[in-house]
Order: C-alpha cells, then sequence, then structure tokens
C-alpha cells in the first residue's frame, strides 16, 4: 500500500471517569460544576468517561451526553456495561465502550518481567528524561518507572505505569500507577502540581495539604486515599 502520510497509533490519555449510582441531572450538573471551579483549564472540554456498573437499568445515554457536555465537558465513552444492552444503547448514542484494563499489584517495586528468552528475563527498563517538561508535552513510561531530572512545568504531564521519581518542581500533572499498580509511588522535590493521580485516585491542586506546598513529597495510595508525606534529606 502506498505511503498515505496516515498512520494509527496507540497513544496515552488521560481520562476521568464518572462513577454513576443514579442518572439524576442536577446531581451530575452539580458534582461536574464543583470540578470545573477547582481546575478551569484543566477540565476545560475534558474528555470523560461514565461508569455505569452500579446502576440498575440502561440509562438514556443522548440526556446524560446532552447533560455532560453542557457542563463542557466530552462524553466519549462508557464503562463498567454488564449486558449486550446497555452496550448496544452505548454504540447508538455514539459513544465507545470501554473495558477497565487489568490491575497490576505487585509487591514490591521491581523490575517488570515481560519476556524470557534463553532462560534470561527481559525487563522494561526506567524511562529517564534529563531536562525540563514544557507546558504542552507529555511523557509515558510504560510498563516502568520514569525519571524526570527538571521540572515539570504547568500545562506539561507525565505518565508511568510503575512510579515517578521528579529531581526538580512538579507544577503540571503526574500520574503514576496508569494501569492500576497501586504500589507506585510520585517523588518530587519542590511541590505545586495542577494534578497528582496514582492509579486513578487523583486530586487537584486546591485539595492538597497546605503544609506539603514547596517541600521534598513522596505521595504514595492507601485504602483509596491519597497520603502525602515529607522526604528526609
Amino acid at each position: 500500500m502506498a505511503d498515505t502520510g496516515i498512520e494509527l497509533k496507540g497513544s496515552t490519555f488521560t481520562l476521568s471517569v464518572l462513577h454513576l449510582t443514579d442518572t439524576d441531572p442536577q446531581q451530575i450538573k452539580e458534582l461536574l460544576e464543583t470540578k470545573v471551579a477547582q481546575a478551569p483549564q484543566f477540565f476545560n472540554f475534558a474528555p470523560l468517561v461514565v461508569n455505569v456498573e452500579r446502576l440498575e437499568n440502561t440509562p438514556d445515554f443522548e440526556a446524560l451526553k446532552e447533560t455532560i457536555e453542557r457542563e463542557d465537558f466530552v462524553l466519549v465513552g462508557v464503562s463498567g456495561a454488564r449486558d449486550e444492552a446497555t452496550k448496544v444503547a452505548a454504540k447508538a448514542a455514539g459513544l465507545a465502550v470501554m473495558t477497565a484494563g487489568k490491575v497490576i499489584t505487585p509487591s514490591a517495586p521491581e523490575p517488570v518481567v515481560t519476556a524470557e528468552k534463553d532462560n534470561e528475563p527481559t525487563v522494561t527498563p526506567t524511562r529517564v528524561h534529563h531536562g525540563n517538561v514544557r507546558s504542552g508535552q507529555q511523557i509515558y513510561a510504560a510498563g516502568g518507572s520514569l525519571v524526570i531530572i527538571g521540572t515539570v512545568g504547568n500545562g506539561a504531564e507525565v505518565i508511568a505505569d510503575d512510579s515517578i521519581h521528579i529531581y526538580g518542581s512538579l507544577r503540571g500533572r503526574a500520574l503514576a500507577g496508569a494501569r492500576g499498580n497501586t504500589q507506585a509511588r510520585i517523588y518530587c522535590q519542590g511541590l505545586d502540581p495542577e494534578l497528582v493521580s496514582i492509579a486513578g485516585t487523583y486530586q487537584l491542586s486546591d485539595a492538597l495539604p497546605t503544609e506539603m506546598t514547596g517541600q521534598n513529597v513522596y505521595i504514595r495510595l492507601e485504602q483509596d486515599k491519597l497520603i502525602f508525606e515529607k522526604l528526609q534529606s
């Protein structure tokens, strides 16, 4: 086939998931308004996935889409669909039917073994980035950890399937454990982020402990809550 200049490639994007227990438009509106007020730049026309696992009946996806997009989010998909009728209804509304990735919970932050050849394991190496990560840049370490030797600026995003180590200030977004690794950690020298996340549990800038701002910090996940602790010098 001739080279047309059109390519299909994999990539990684930050997607927020709205877990529904009912479809009351007013409750959804108030929740989304609160989130937008916390971080208007981050959530401005942000892609959103709705998880319908806890709903008893198939929702009206067209009405749901209208409610969500009225708050300047873009509804792109549905997760947690338990029956074929829900999947068909989601597709009819133009939504992707998404399946959550497998949760990876290693017992220790060791290299990820990906294959074996001649009895020697092949591991996913740590990705190291030298220099600052600027606004609009995204760096992703698939299958392993990420080391940034520099500052992660406002509007920049760093992602890793394992832990993230930043030898500089964190002012943008850091998402560790991107494929569900709850043992992942985030380490930084100078905490002032737009968003931090481990295995999908996230906190925005205005919800961070004020005493941790500007400090050398590491972040871990414990019982679905992010724990912030100062690094000892």
